[in-house]
Formats: C-alpha cells, structure tokens, sequence
C-alpha cells in the first residue's frame, strides 16, 4: 500500500501541483474529507473540482476511486497527474486486456493513488469484487446531479452508487457538481450521507461574463447571429443549438461568411469530434457550432463567446454552458438567441422520452414470467415494448430500488473474429485435442466476407467459458482481431411474483413526475428571458443564493426594460393540417407500432421510438407532420379521435 504523506495540504499544493494557493472553497472540502468523511462541492465549471480529490489521493492511504461518465476528461486528467509523477489509470471498454490486467493489478498491489471509471463499471461483479478487496480511501462521484431523479441531467447508473459504496466499505465520500439547487444538495447528501455542513457551495456569480438577452425570431437568427459575430472582437466562441441537423446547417452558414466555424456534435464520428475539439481548443478565434454534447471536461480558459442559437432546456444548462466562457477571469459575453418556437421542441423531447403505460406493463409482466435468474438483450427488448433504450434502464433500474431485481454482471452473447493468419495455419498453432476445440469453434460461427460471428446464446457454461478464454488468446497472440456483440443484462428476481399492474403504475408514475420536473425547468428558462429585473440574479436566486443589489452586467441592468419573446404564430387547427383518413389506414396497417394515442402522437410529432422505426413510419409523410406543435395538443387530439 502507498504510504501516508505527511506533508500539510498546502505543502502538497506547491510541491506537486505548483499552485500557489487554494481556490475558494477547496480547503474547505478537503477538511471535510479528513475530518467528516464526506463532502459536497458545488463549484462553478472551472472552479477547481478535481483538486479536491487529487490533493487528497496523496494525503491518503489506499486508492481514490473517481467515477466520471467523461471519458476525455479521465485521459486529460490522467496525462496530468503522470505528468506529475502520481500513478493513475482508468479502466474503460477501451483498454486493451493487457492494459486493464495492469490496472487491476496496481489496484490489487496498492501502487494506484486513483483509479477513474465510468459508472456502468459498477454492474460488473468482478470489478466489484476486486473494490471489495482494495482499500477505498476515497470515493469521488462527478458529476453528482446524476444521482437525483430532480436533477436536470438524471442517469439511472447513478442511482445505486450510494448503495455500492456502501457495500464495497469506502472510507469517505465525495460529490461533485457544477450545478446543483437546493434541493438537489439536499438529495446529494441525503443519498451519500454528507453531513450539510459539508456541502461547500462556492456561488455561481462570475462578474466577468455579460449576460446578454436577445429573443429572436426563429427567421431572423441566422443574420442576426452571423452579424454578432463578424461585429465583434476576434475570439474563440461557442454556439450552442439543439439539433444537430442546425449544427450541420448554422456551421456551413458561418464559415460561408468567413467565419472560423465546425459543427460538433453527437452523430459524428469519434474520430471526427476529437478532431473539431482539437481544432477549437488550439484556435484563439474559431467558433464550433454544438449540441449540448460538446463543452463536459474541455479545459479552454480564453473563451470569449458563448451564443446560444436556441434556448437551453433549463437554467441548470444555461449556468453550465455560459460558465464555459471567460475561464480566465477576462471580459467575456454569453447571448441568448432563443424563441418561443424553442420550447415547444424541448417540450417534445421531454414528452418522447415518457413510455405509454402499456410499454411499461409489457415489460413488466415479461420480467414477471421470467425465471428466477434470466438475461435480456436490451437492444430486443426496447423494440419488443417501444420502450428507448435510455428508458427502458431506466425502468430497470427503478425496479432495482424498489427491490424487485437485482443486476449481475453484463455479458456478452456474440463475438466477431477477423483472423490475421489463413484458417488452417491458426489452427495448425496448436496441437490435439486443443486443435479440434479451435477448429469447432470456426465451424460452429458463421463466415461473412472476412469475420465469423459467433454465438453462445444457449452455450454450456464451462464451454463457454473456455472458448472465451481461447478468443482472448487469440487476440493476444495477434492471431485474429476480436470484438464483442449482442450485449445482454443478467438478473435475479427478488420478487417470485410480482404485480405487474401495481409495478406498471408505479413505474409509469414516476416517468410522468420526471416529465413535469422537466417542463417545468424549461417553463424557468423561458421565464429568465422576459423577467423584469436583473437577470443574473434571477440565475442566482435559483441556485439559493441571495443577492444583495442588481448585477450590473446583463441585459435588463443595462436597458432597465425587461426583453420579450417576438410574437410566435400559432399552429393552425391539427385537424386541418393531418389527413385522417391516411392515419386511421396506417393504424390499421400497422396495429402494434401506433397502438395508443401517445404513440401516434409520436409520429405525428416527429419522436422517432422503436417501433416507430422498426415499422419504418419515421420515413412516412405523416411523420414530423405535426414537429412544430406542443405534443400535449396532439396527444389530445390523438385521444379525441381514438
């Protein structure tokens, strides 16, 4: 094991990180740490989070365990902290087998000061028994908001970090977010048993950024934003929009104009976001054009522009992404470009993501009839019951708390080989009865053009552990390329026979609780935009601070005159504009895909699901008919006309 240093945090500081100083509520978290065993810490992006467990790390004896669902930021951090001769490492689906055995064997030797992983690791058993086995000094939980069901960015992975932590016997705990209100530091601690004292908010006011506030009409953004930029100071900014088709679309607009200007966003390519990333962070006067996906863990201080085309579907957003501007401490400007037609586009996104109660009782009863211990392909069963596969873990893992299933180890059922060597000279390395058993396993897959897929659905376990075995030999050897396929999630009930019409209504409950929390939180934003009174305030208040006097640097302490949405044309009669009578003929042709009123709604709306796409009705003229209307009119409709 590492020894304990016994050097003061403020020696450690300079000796191995060359900081002068602690950050504003950094020393306060540690002796939290070291003297409760648990702490909160609310700081803004940037404000030096991750110092709150590195500097710890050294002080301890034993691993810090960080669990991050950002994996750029886990390799910059990593590059660092060996930069600064403090072993760390990750383990992800990435690595190598060679690269996560000598993870796990600095883990089980001692000489890891911090591990990072994502939290989906924590489904896997053998991962929780090797923790289980370590001395945990430190557990450290980013981006802690997930673990709340109010919070604006809930991940169902989240939910049962509390409950592992505890089983695995970590000596202290710590949560991390940029954005948390009130209620939400009250659910981190509640959850993680932080003593409130501990929850060390630093504040969200940054007097260097302006806020400014210009509704504008969805016709008029393209010049207006393309007329901001080319006015203004050369400088490296950030365009925010919602959907990537208008990254795509905004970012050709810009750089036509002479703009330094790329889209980045979550249908592209890694390699090709990596790419734009790099490109901007080393440009002191680009703008890349994003969805919300881009901005988690990139450490670019000099941003000079934050725009957002559209509005940001709540004030936790908002915070989050303007705080990515002026890092530096150096005058910077955020503008919000956003309308009214915005909200009923992030309305509909909330709205898609709520199964139908019927989905939710389906699935429920196919668990219900299961055996006591059974797998399922995800992928199969969220088409099966038109249930997202975000939602459909989500779902399962609600019925995990509520203490109806309990996850084991995922696994895969399928494997791909590519050999690098002709089939009999692979065969020819090995001799006897270890030549028959590979060559069973090339007649027992099946040869594409240049893999054979296997599949064990249904294999012996010991057979099937030893053809795994010989796989991950053969990629060792260099002798075949190997990859995984059909992944599958083992459960064991816990509940012999449980209720699926109670299970149903509590499940289908709690997603319509999650919904209004969501609409709510864009009602708040759209609010911020047209409030009488100082806007940055407004921001703050939200966040239980109490600010004494007006900011001095938005848009209503500049003008004293509160903004207002342009005027938004409302959607004509949606029974003038849908074809009936095609909509009762493809209900009836497709019985099952637009069962209910809130599927056909979907369709109708333009929110792609499952069944949707697995019928191919995204592709039909009906689909996105109706994109620019509120979904609960159409939901109503659909229920007039059922």
């Amino acid at each position: 094991m590492p020894e304990v240093v016994p050097s003061s945090p403020e020696q450690l500081l300079q000796e191995r990180f060359g900081l002068p100083g602690f950050r504003p509520g950094q020393r306060e978290v540690i002796d939290c740490l070291m003297e409760s065993g648990g702490a909160l810490a609310v700081f803004p992006t940037g404000g030096g989070k991750s110092l709150c467990y590195q500097l710890p790390a050294l002080m301890l004896e034993g691993v810090t365990v960080v669990v991050s669902p950002l994996i750029a930021l886990m390799k910059d951090q990593i590059d660092y902290l060996r930069g600064r001769g403090i072993e760390a490492a990750r383990l992800d689906s990435s690595l190598t087998r060679e690269e996560a055995a000598a993870v796990e064997r600095g883990l089980r030797t001692g000489t890891l000061r911090i591990l990072y992983v994502a939290p989906e690791r924590f489904n896997n058993e053998r991962f929780l028994d090797q923790l289980g086995r370590a001395r945990i000094s430190l557990f450290a939980v980013d981006e802690a908001h997930c673990i709340s069901q109010w919070g604006h960015n809930f991940r169902p992975d989240y939910l049962k970090l509390a409950e592992t932590s505890r089983a695995i016997g970590v000596e202290r705990v710590l949560a991390l977010t940029a954005t948390a209100t009130p209620a939400v530091v009250e659910d981190i601690c509640a959850t993680f048993n932080i003593d409130r004292a501990c929850a060390v908010v630093t504040g969200f006011h940054r007097p260097n950024l302006f806020l400014s506030t210009v509704p504008t009409a969805a016709n008029r953004r393209d010049g207006v934003l393309r007329e901001r930029i080319k006015e203004r100071r050369p400088g490296a900014g950030i365009v925010y929009v919602t959907l990537q088709k208008t990254a795509e679309r905004v970012a050709k607009l810009l750089a036509d104009s002479g703009v330094p200007a790329q889209a980045y966003h979550a249908g592209m390519e890694t390699d090709d976001r990596t790419r734009v990333q790099e490109w901007w962070k080393g440009s002191d006067d680009a703008m890349v054009v994003a969805t919300i996906a881009f901005g988690m863990g990139i450490d670019k201080a000099d941003v000079r522009y934050v725009y957002h085309y559209n509005l940001p579907k709540g004030l936790e957003s908002y915070s989050q992404e303007i705080g990515r501007a002026g890092r530096d401490g150096m005058p910077s400007t955020v503008e919000m470009l956003g309308s009214l037609e915005d909200v009923s586009t992030l309305e509909n996104f909330v709205y898609g993501d709520t199964p139908d109660r019927e989905a939710l009782h389906g699935l429920v009863s196919e668990l219900a009839a299961s055996d006591a211990t059974f797998d399922v392909a995800p992928r199969t069963l969220s088409n099966r019951h038109d249930l997202r596969e975000l939602v459909l873990r989500t779902a399962l893992t609600y019925l995990e708390l509520m203490g109806v299933v309990k996850q084991g180890t995922p696994f895969y059922a399928g494997y791909r080989i590519k050999p690098h060597v002709p089939l009999p000279e692979l065969i020819g390395r090995f001799n006897g009865e270890r030549a028959a058993f590979v060559e069973g396993i090339f007649k027992r897959a099946k040869f594409g053009r240049s893999w054979y897929t296997l599949d064990l659905d249904g294999a012996d376990p010991d057979q099937r552990s030893r053809i795994i075995r010989a796989l991950e030999y053969f990629g060792e050897q260099q002798l075949a390329e190997v990859s995984v396929t059909d992944l599958r999630l083992r459960f064991h009930k816990l509940v012999a026979r449980p209720d699926a019409n109670a299970l149903a209504d509590t499940l289908y409950e709690q997603f319509v609780r999650r919904e209004q929390a969501e609409v709510e939180r864009i009602g708040d934003m759209a609010r911020l935009v047209t409030y009488d009174g100082c806007q940055t305030n407004v921001l703050l208040s939200y966040f239980g601070e109490s600010p004494a006097q007006p900011c001095g640097h938005c848009t209503w302490c500049t003008t004293h005159q509160p903004t207002a949405f342009p005027p938004h044309a409302h959607a004509p009669d949606i029974g003038a504009r849908v074809d009936a009578a095609a909509l009762q003929k493809l209900v009836r042709d497709h019985p099952q895909a637009l069962a209910t009123p809130r599927r056909r709604a979907r369709l109708l709306c333009g929110l792609p699901s499952p069944g949707l796409t697995a019928a191919k009705l995204t592709r039909n003229p009906l689909f996105a008919s109706l994109e620019d209307v509120r979904f609960p009119d159409v939901l109503a409709w659909c229920e007039r006309s059922d």
